[in-house]
């Protein structure tokens, strides 16, 4: 078994956006010592590596990932599907925009939004009998189940939704709530 350098052990420290201070308190080391570890200026003891390993692990678990929070139901419409048959849909859902899903793969998506935007200059009946793929935008950004929540969050502050792929089918979704609702646990 090789022992990792300090240089690794200060790079783990990092990819698990953890400061000194933060692995030392979980470590029950001082931060200096943690400081020191990382530099190569000391040489820790078996205890303490296990002790810093013990907390990496912890940190790990607590990752929260897509598949602990995507919703497993997708509520969806087809590209050929009505504009009515999508708003009907997104009320008694709850929802502001759902995905578009041809032959289970997302090829754009439909929301209040553009909707609105059409009837800026069209009665809204010609509106309600459009085919989606004549007014869908975007199919929304897709993940693994197990991508981890601040990648998703980064994904969300440029679209409204991510969808969740296994093997090339969409097996949930994560919305912007979703991730808000993790503040108040």
């Amino acid at each position: 078994m090789q022992l990792p350098t300090p240089e690794r052990l200060r790079q783990k420290r990092i990819e698990l956006s953890l400061t000194q201070s933060d692995l030392a308190k979980r470590a029950g080391v001082s931060q200096p010592l943690i400081a020191r570890i990382e530099s190569g200026d000391v040489d820790p003891r078996l205890s303490t590596l296990r002790k810093i390993f013990t907390a990496f692990e912890e940190v790990e678990k607590e990752k929260i990932l897509a598949k602990d929070i995507m919703h497993s139901l997708v509520i969806f419409v087809s590209s050929d599907d009505s504009v009515e048959y999508a708003v009907k849909l997104m009320e008694k859902n709850g929802f502001s925009q759902v995905p578009v899903i041809d032959d289970g793969v997302p090829v754009g998506s439909i929301s209040e939004d553009t909707i609105l935007k059409y009837m800026a200059d069209r009665k809204a009946s010609a509106i309600s009998q459009m085919k989606i793929k004549d007014m869908m935008g975007d199919a929304f950004p897709t993940v693994s189940p197990t991508t981890e929540l601040d990648v998703i969050s980064h994904m969300l502050e440029r679209n409204p939704a991510v969808l969740v792929l296994e093997k090339g089918v969409t097996t949930g979704f994560v919305t912007k709530h979703d991730v808000i609702k993790l503040l108040h646990g």
